[in-house]
């Protein structure tokens, strides 16, 4: 017993091993943050702490980081970009109108270099070719798209009538 009060360190530092051997089969960061606190204990036990600060710093490591560094840990892994797989990752881009789309009558619209029919979602609209659209919804193969506001981009010049030289 004489030698794990000299040597209380290493007793920690075989914890705080094994705890990160066990977060290599939970990968919770729980046992990490154990393993952070069991590493609390180890530097108070170089600097020859009694044990019952050992344990103390050791469970103050350990409880501070589970509560306050694992919860943005876990957030920033968990989290990232949405994945948008088939069409609903057309919802919100723009296209360009090819032919006239009104509530009666489909139309086309030129998305992510497709052609597709679309529909406007507000069935009092008429959108005439070259307007930008942005697609609001899609359902079975029909784009719903409302006009963007931009302006129309300019017509291509038309060509003097009469004849040629």
């Amino acid at each position: 017993m004489d030698w794990l009060n000299d040597h209380a360190w290493a007793a920690w530092l075989g914890l705080a091993a094994m705890f990160g051997v066990a977060e290599m089969f939970s990968l919770d960061l729980i046992f990490l943050m154990l393993a952070v606190g069991a590493m609390g204990g180890v530097v108070a036990g170089a600097f020859d702490a009694p044990l019952a600060l050992q344990v103390l710093v050791a469970l103050g490591t350990s409880l501070a980081t589970l509560t306050l560094l694992r919860p943005p840990l876990v957030a920033r892994l968990h989290g990232g970009p949405d994945l948008r797989l088939g069409t609903g990752k057309l919802i919100g881009t723009q296209g360009v109108v090819t032919a006239q789309i009104t509530g009666t009558e489909s139309g086309r619209v030129r998305l992510a270099g497709d052609v597709w029919s679309a529909a406007p979602y507000d069935e009092h609209l008429v959108i005439e070719p070259g307007q930008t659209v942005e697609v609001l919804e899609i359902r079975g193969a029909t784009a719903y798209v409302h006009p963007t506001g931009a302006p129309l981009p300019p017509a291509p010049p038309v060509p003097p009538a009469g004849p040629t030289p």
